[in-house]
């Protein structure tokens, strides 16, 4: 199972305790009231000591936790699957000619290196129009073209620059900022720039962090690791559709934007040990999850992958590969909510918000984090 697919109704099972399995779900089965004061706009101080909820799928037990004592729920040849991609300043402002006005372009893909082509998010989108030209920097030290109407937001933009590739990067670099999500009610901080960052992160690509694994720091990575706990990296360069709101009631008709994948013949020999030999394998993160259940064998193993995904896992579903789940806690109606649904059971989602609500737990990318078992 590869390519770019949809995830259809494959199953009508769902782990743990369901709630009308025969029923197709919808979008408003996914709405809960949330406090705004619970969203997190900064980190805890130290990566690991944030909370820590976990939930026992087989009994609906909910335990109350620190992140680091994720350590006692792993033994010796576990895996843990990690997204090991990096977050790069994806968010720049220019001004447009002539008016001087002020834009917001958020950079999403590379579309071609030999051409500095990008694809891109201008805000305001109505000021912009193909053929006209963004100065960036306080020197208009970098110049872009509008070449392309792509969505009804979305631009391409060709950078005129004169020099080598590297020289052209670092000024993106340069100019670029952390691309905080928009629900963060602040300033970016320099600290922002390594904090919005997981530790294990090496593979530049994504616009937005894989939040999960903002939890571990190096001292809990080690401890693991003389556990005997292995590290399954596979890269998902994380993009903005992951976010996009769901704007249809059934949920078979919402359309995941493309974000590319990749998973190394080490990460998959490491699982796939992990798997016959009856060792809990966890994903970390709802990018990992996708990116391994985008690329499974008829006989329910893991496969090698190197392409584009956009699987949208929603209930009914049933998982292949990952036994667990680590995950922060997400937005209303979000296809990120709905994937944890999918793998806790619809009724023990529910009733592992309401009491994450209750106890204040910190929602969002900078927030507290959740064990599925």
């Amino acid at each position: 199972m590869g390519g770019l697919d949809v995830v259809s109704l494959r199953s009508l099972y769902i782990k743990g305790p369901k709630v009308h399995p025969m029923s197709k779900m919808k979008l408003s089965d996914f709405d809960f009231n949330l406090p705004e004061e619970l969203i997190a706009n900064y980190p805890e101080e130290n990566r690991d000591e944030c909370r820590l909820m976990v939930v026992h799928r087989s009994t609906g037990l909910i335990e109350h936790k620190m992140f680091r004592d994720v350590l006692d729920y792993f033994d010796e040849g576990d895996v843990m699957i990690m997204n090991n991609t990096r977050v790069f300043p994806a968010r720049m402002y220019g001004n447009k000619e002539k008016t001087g006005a002020k834009i917001e372009v958020f950079l999403l893909r590379e579309l071609n290196r030999e051409s500095l082509l990008w694809d891109v998010l201008v805000d305001p989108a109505r000021k912009i129009r193909i053929g006209n030209k963004l100065y960036f920097g306080d020197d208009d030290s970098l110049v872009a073209e509008v070449i392309d109407n792509t969505t009804s937001r979305g631009r391409t933009l060709r950078f005129l620059f004169d020099g080598p590739y590297e020289e052209f990067k670092a000024k993106i670099t340069e100019l670029g900022e952390t691309p905080l999500p928009k629900y963060i009610k602040r300033e970016v901080e320099p600290e922002d720039e390594e904090r919005y960052q997981t530790v294990f992160a090496s593979v530049e690509g994504a616009v937005a962090a894989p939040t999960a694994g903002l939890h571990f720091s190096k001292q809990l990575l080690k401890r693991l690791e003389l556990k005997g706990i292995n590290f399954a990296e596979l890269t998902l360069h994380v993009g903005l559709g992951t976010f996009r709101s769901v704007e249809v009631e059934d949920l078979t008709k919402h359309k995941m934007d493309s974000e590319q994948a990749i998973i190394p013949e080490a990460a998959v020999h490491m699982v796939n040990d992990a798997k016959r030999n009856k060792r809990r394998v966890c994903a970390v993160g709802t990018t990992s999850m996708r990116s391994i259940e985008t690329s499974v064998s008829t006989d329910g193993m893991l496969k090698p992958y190197d392409g584009w995904t956009n699987k949208f896992i929603f209930p009914p579903y049933e998982f292949s590969i990952a036994d667990s789940l680590i995950t922060n806690f997400h937005t209303p109606l979000s296809t990120l909510l709905m994937m944890v649904s999918a793998f806790m059971g619809h009724e023990l989602m529910h009733k592992a918000y309401q009491e994450a609500v209750t106890e204040k737990y910190r929602f969002y990318s900078y927030g507290d984090a959740m064990l599925i078992l």
